[in-house]
């Protein structure tokens, strides 16, 4: 028997986006190609500052005649007024959608479980209207398939399409291995830049579209080679740091920074942390107040080539 787990998270909420300016309107303010967005086909994407430092990630997912936003719970209130910023006299409604849960489902044969292919954001409609989508994470098919399903029923539905409720810890602990990050749990808010928070790799920014709000460092950072730190997962052996606490080398230079994290049953740690690039290159474990940290490089993540000697 498939052993297929799924998770409702709370941490996440949705605003719905209709009107039929909602492509123009969308496609100038966030990293990835909203044209993409088909019944069949979501996207992974970023809100960023003006001057490119990350403000929220938005999963945009395709139901009826409008979009499905799925972003952070406790502050889709402030998405939702940053982008009515920008609304001017386009034909868009942004509205919360109290009645809606996101769930995470993975484990072996999700897909076919859902009647979707193997493909990064292959999406579909889940009945009619008041139904939900299921999408393949956009990011990485490894993930698993995100859903959005009416709140009062999602659990239900989920145990009925073969999916054993976990607690959302459990999910935590499927991303972190993938190192795949939530939010501002792990990308700091106007600070972290799209490239350090793995958005390129992770197919949630397009450099062939048109303008869109903090392009400029985002293009300067690929083409001329500044990408100086990543966000990465991480090892922990000793207590997890909070977040926000200080990365360092055996030597005690800034290596970055912690951010979300667990413990694990064997009494070890797992988490993402903010990594200079450089550190990383000299091999070896980091500290972190008494605990080791030790970066890893997923099979997903192109790292930049390291400099060398003329």
């Amino acid at each position: 028997m498939t052993d297929l787990c799924a998770s409702v998270l709370e941490t996440r909420g949705v605003l719905s986006l209709t009107g039929d300016d909602r492509v123009r309107f969308l496609q100038g303010l966030v990293t990835n190609n909203v044209e993409r967005v088909t019944a069949e086909h979501g996207i992974y994407a970023a809100l960023l500052t003006p001057q490119g430092k990350f403000l929220f990630d938005l999963f945009v997912l395709p139901h009826g005649e409008g979009w499905l936003l799925d972003s952070e719970a406790a502050r889709l209130e402030d998405l939702r007024a940053r982008l009515k910023k920008f609304k001017l006299r386009s034909q868009v409604d942004l509205t919360v959608g109290d009645g809606w849960s996101i769930a995470a489902a993975w484990g072996d044969g999700v897909c076919a479980a859902f009647g979707l292919p193997n493909v990064a954001g292959a999406a579909r409609a889940l009945g009619g209207a008041e139904a939900g989508v299921a999408v393949v994470d956009p990011r990485l098919p490894e993930a698993g398939v995100r859903l959005v399903l009416p709140a009062e029923t999602a659990g239900a539905w989920l145990e009925g399409h073969g999916a054993r409720l976990v607690p959302p810890e459990a999910y935590d602990r499927h991303r972190l291995a993938l190192g795949l990050p939530d939010g501002a749990r792990d990308l700091v808010v106007e600070k972290t830049t799209a490239l350090e928070g793995g958005f390129e790799d992770l197919h949630g920014v397009d450099f062939q579209k048109g303008c869109y709000m903090g392009q400029e460092l985002t293009a300067r950072t690929k083409y001329r080679g500044l990408l100086k730190r990543r966000l990465m997962p991480v090892s922990v052996d000793g207590p997890v740091p909070e977040p926000g606490t200080p990365l360092r080398t055996e030597v005690g230079k800034d290596a970055g920074e912690m951010r979300s994290g667990l413990v694990l049953e064997d009494g070890g740690g797992l988490g993402l942390a903010i990594v200079r690039l450089e550190a990383f290159a000299e091999g070896g474990s980091l500290h972190a107040g008494e605990s080791r940290i030790t970066p890893h490089r997923p099979d997903w993540m192109v790292l930049p080539e390291p400099a060398t000697a003329d």
